[in-house]
């Protein structure tokens, strides 16, 4: 698969982080690995390791947003070769996470690493934490 290819399915990924805020997890289970070894550093500070547990981590999260989140991605550098490709930036939201908050704006700083398995890109590692400028 090119760099250009990669970029594309950037799109399909952008896709599933905009259904994840609305507590859709159907199309980020399809793009994500489903054998280890996987793991998410998410934005508390947790670590999730395992294919399973992180599948789960992903779908209690989605579960936290109040409807009419938004999100968006900032990319600032990707790249693709062979079986392996990542992507960095930003990923911008704007999302309450309790029943009757009003919605905040969000910022993290995002890093996601890709593999291919039978011919399809595959989430194998995400780290997110909030941006602090």
């Amino acid at each position: 698969m090119s760099e250009a290819n990669f970029k594309q399915f950037l799109l399909q990924r952008e896709k599933a982080a905009e259904a994840y805020v609305r507590g859709d997890t159907t199309l980020l289970d399809a793009l994500s690995t489903q054998a280890d070894p996987a793991t998410f550093f998410g934005p508390s500070g947790t670590t999730v390791k395992g294919a399973k547990a992180v599948t789960k981590d992903y779908g209690d999260g989605a579960n936290t947003f109040q409807p009419g989140a938004e999100t968006h991605f900032e990319i600032l550098q990707s790249a693709a070769g062979g079986d392996v490709a990542y992507w960095a930036g930003y990923q911008h939201a704007t999302a309450s996470m309790s029943p009757g908050a009003p919605p905040q704006s969000l910022k993290l700083r995002v890093t996601e690493l890709y593999r291919r398995e039978h011919g399809e890109w595959k989430l194998v590692h995400r780290h997110a934490d909030p941006a602090r400028d």
